[in-house]
């Protein structure tokens, strides 16, 4: 091998190896995934609903008990295992029980009236696309309980997280009312949104937003207790009777009541899936809302 073609040789080596060096500094090491629940559990004895779902539990010694009947001559301590058999639940709930996706059907017969009116979805008629996105947390835990977000508090709040608002996120608010989950006052406590603020999200391209409070609107407590001055002035304002809900009359879209753990998941940078238990024509559907981190 004549010298230039052992010194072009060599050149091509050194590149090789550089090259390689290179990738080898550069590669980028496993990221770890976290998983945060964002859903409080459904119990018999958590507060905070006007009336309590009810959970009967049937354990293993009553479930070996039930498969009698379809086991003729079945003795339970005989012939199963510690004589136990199958650990079974009934459950009487509403749909809005628990943490939940409100579908449009909820607000209204119709949705889209500010385009072209048409036929509200159901839960089980919600696109699989609009329950997984980016996940966007706004803290407005330090508002008043009953305090009505503005349009303005919304773009402020985004002006401080230097953050616009992207098509497909999923739009989140974290209030007061989550530490008060499982407590007699949970119903009365966090900030709600407004028409006007429900309707500026939704102008981004979001389809889905959520709040750890237990209505995407304010307390009743608190609009009812605007709703009798209106009336005591003799100016009934039903305009601000579930505001925030009606939005959704103007323009379709869906929310997450009842979240929790807003807190422990970072305001921009993590993913959530919030897909609903289908239930044929309903309102609402229970969701196990889980936020994804990479870290």
């Amino acid at each position: 091998m004549k010298s230039k073609d052992i010194k072009f040789l060599i050149i091509v080596i050194v590149i090789i190896s550089s090259v390689l060096l290179s990738i080898s500094c550069t590669k980028e090491k496993p990221k770890k995934t976290k998983y945060v629940d964002l859903s409080i559990s459904i119990s018999n004895d958590a507060l905070g609903d006007p009336k309590l779902p009810e959970i009967t539990y049937i354990n293993h010694k009553q479930g070996a008990e039930t498969m009698k009947k379809y086991f003729k001559g079945l003795e339970p301590e005989k012939h199963l295992p510690d004589g136990n058999g199958w650990a079974v639940e009934w459950v009487k709930l509403n749909t809005h029980h628990g943490t939940h996706l409100d579908a449009p059907y909820h607000y209204s017969p119709f949705m889209n009236r500010a385009t072209k009116q048409e036929k509200a979805w159901t839960i089980d008629q919600i696109p699989l696309e609009w329950c997984f996105g980016n996940l966007v947390v706004l803290d407005f835990s330090k508002k008043p309980d009953g305090y009505l977000l503005t349009k303005n508090d919304i773009k402020k709040k985004l002006k401080q997280m230097t953050y616009m608002l992207k098509k497909g996120d999923i739009v989140t608010i974290h209030t007061s009312a989550a530490e008060h989950w499982g407590k007699a006052d949970y119903f009365n406590k966090g900030c709600g949104v407004s028409k006007e603020a429900t309707l500026y999200i939704l102008s981004h391209g979001i389809n889905v937003v959520g709040t750890d409070a237990w209505s995407w609107d304010a307390p009743f407590k608190y609009t009812n207790g605007k709703w009798k001055k209106s009336i005591e002035e003799g100016k009934p304002n039903g305009k601000m009777i579930w505001e925030g809900h009606f939005a959704g009359i103007e323009k379709a879209y869906c929310h997450m009541e009842k979240l929790t753990n807003l807190d422990k998941v970072p305001s921009l940078g993590a993913k959530i899936y919030c897909f609903p238990i289908k239930i044929e024509g309903a309102s609402g559907g229970w969701i196990r809302a889980i936020a994804e981190i990479e870290e």
